[in-house]
């Protein structure tokens, strides 16, 4: 397993908190991390600045992709955005599941097909995967995370998929061929009619790869990139026309409580990916 500083950085580039260890009760389960990472991306997305989130309390929204994790927050001047990162203590033992760790790192599937729920799995092949504390935390049981035919498929959340990204949703074309994917996204109008309001994630590590956070980490001097890998509840998704892509929407109107309820009841992490760039 990957040292847990490192781990705890990974935390702390896909939030944009400051994740740190306490030997304590964590202020944030993994179903709460998953909720802050897919919520802190749709309220910036809708224009918002802050985030409220139990437990945490206001979680700045300004984009912190330039800067350091460790640097200094900026010195404030007049009419400059104040960019200060929130705080969050985890503890490693009750947050990660050690058994549950796999390194697919070296591991080519070649023609190998899997499935979980029915659905292709895509393994994360080149990744190496933190496994997260999950197993008996839902009242429902634990079938959502299985093989079986009550398994929820797999997803992967990378950083940046919203509504620009919905748009791509008529072409049937490869993921490989993401790029021009995304220019003819960002040169067409983001209408209701082409994009959906909500939160994206896909069955494709290469496409959530071309979105995902990077780091340079303080423990090694190495620079990472980082993807959470979730389940997604078949009756909450809409399939995008573009296959591998899923939308949870979030109807207008819905309060920050609803919105959060949709978001808790649709989407489950089990894995944190790190690949070494």
């Amino acid at each position: 397993m990957p040292d847990n500083k490192l781990c705890l950085e990974a935390l702390s580039a896909l939030s944009g908190c400051n994740v740190e260890s306490t030997s304590g009760a964590s202020q944030l389960t993994t179903q709460d991390f998953v909720n802050v990472v897919a919520l802190k991306e749709f309220y910036k997305q809708e224009g918002f600045k802050e985030l409220e989130y139990p437990s945490v309390g206001t979680l700045s929204l300004h984009d912190l992709d330039g800067q350091d994790l460790y640097s200094a927050p900026p010195a404030l001047t007049e009419g400059a955005p104040q960019s200060i990162r929130t705080t969050v203590k985890i503890n490693p033992d009750d947050f990660f599941h050690p058994k549950y760790n796999y390194d697919f790192t070296h591991i080519k599937d070649g023609d190998a097909k899997f499935l979980r729920g029915n659905e292709q799995y895509i393994r994360p092949c080149g990744w190496n995967r933190v496994a997260l504390r999950v197993i008996e935390r839902y009242d429902d049981g634990d079938s959502w995370l299985g093989t079986g035919k009550d398994a929820w498929p797999v997803s992967y959340h990378g950083q940046n998929m919203d509504g620009s990204f919905g748009i791509i949703l008529t072409h049937s074309g490869c993921p490989s061929d993401e790029p021009k994917f995304l220019d003819a996204a960002a040169a067409s109008l983001n209408t209701s009619e082409t994009r959906g309001r909500g939160v994206y994630s896909t069955a494709h590590i290469s496409v959530a790869e071309k979105h995902c956070k990077t780091f340079k980490s303080r423990v090694d001097g190495k620079t990472y990139k980082v993807v959470l890998q979730n389940r997604i509840n078949p009756e909450k998704r809409t399939k995008c026309q573009r296959e591998g892509v899923w939308l949870v929407y979030i109807p207008e109107g819905c309060s920050d409580i609803e919105t959060r309820a949709i978001v808790q009841e649709s989407i489950r992490p089990y894995g944190l990916l790190l690949k070494q760039v």
